[in-house]
């Protein structure tokens, strides 16, 4: 027996809200499942962001200088005299770098140059000049190596460009610490490779700076005719007045 048609109408109506109504809260969960999904995708990248910055703030930095010697400053031993020491600094980077002295005892100690900018691979040998005091109470040469510490800093610059100390303040954040030297004191009547070697560069200093006081060579064209014609034509206008006066004078 067929059912009445109200009642076909009413079934459809139910099926219709019931199907309406499980595509409703399908579609509400699936879109709190994404957000959901959003949200852990982006604590992810939040968490492996932190991991990772705390990575590098952990690793070394990369040098952008090459020492030598490379963690200590080699000075004579000479109580009451203003010693030398050297050290060479060579840019191992691809880019311009700036390098920069410091010191724990800027009163008694200098460097020569301060600071500078070296081309990459390029090399310069930097003296170091110390006022070696006195032993006090009898104190050992060794106990004194500690004292005194150098530190060189680099920054990486732009181009060739004049040293600018300022810099390294300015752009603290870049700035590296490439080592800290600890002073050490050699004995001068006591022949080593290392004062053979501290010998040698503080020759080559000296060379490199006597070589930078002379005037540079001139490259270009040498024009020199125009001058010996000028000259020529001067020596020849003096004769002629010359023998005019002497003529002017015969015949008066």
């Amino acid at each position: 027996m067929e059912a009445p048609a109200e009642q076909k109408r009413a079934w459809n109506l139910c099926g219709m809200s019931f199907c309406h109504s499980s595509n409703t809260v399908s579609s509400s969960s699936s879109q709190r499942v994404h957000q959901h999904s959003q949200v852990l995708d982006q604590s992810n990248l939040h968490s492996s962001k932190t991991v990772s910055s705390m990575a590098k703030s952990l690793l070394p930095a990369r040098r952008r200088l090459s020492l030598d010697p490379q963690n200590k400053l080699y000075f004579p031993y000479e109580p009451g005299k203003q010693v030398r020491s050297a050290i060479r600094i060579k840019n191992t980077s691809k880019s311009y770098v700036a390098f920069k002295f410091q010191t724990t005892a800027p009163k008694s100690c200098y460097m020569r140059p301060p600071g500078g900018v070296l081309d990459p691979g390029k090399s310069l040998i930097a003296t170091v000049f110390k006022f070696v005091e006195h032993p006090e109470n009898n104190e050992k040469l060794v106990d004194q190596k500690s004292r005194v510490k150098f530190k060189i800093m680099s920054l990486k610059v732009e181009g060739a460009m004049d040293y600018v100390p300022e810099q390294f303040e300015e752009q603290r954040a870049q700035v590296v610490v490439e080592k800290v030297l600890q002073v050490v004191f050699l004995d001068p009547e006591q022949p080593c490779p290392a004062l053979e070697k501290l010998n040698q560069q503080l020759a080559e200093a000296e060379a490199a700076m006597e070589a930078r006081k002379k005037p540079p060579e001139e490259t270009g064209p040498h024009i020199v005719g125009e001058g010996l014609v000028i000259d020529e034509w001067k020596e020849r206008r003096e004769r002629y007045l010359a023998q005019q006066q002497v003529e002017g004078v015969d015949s008066v």
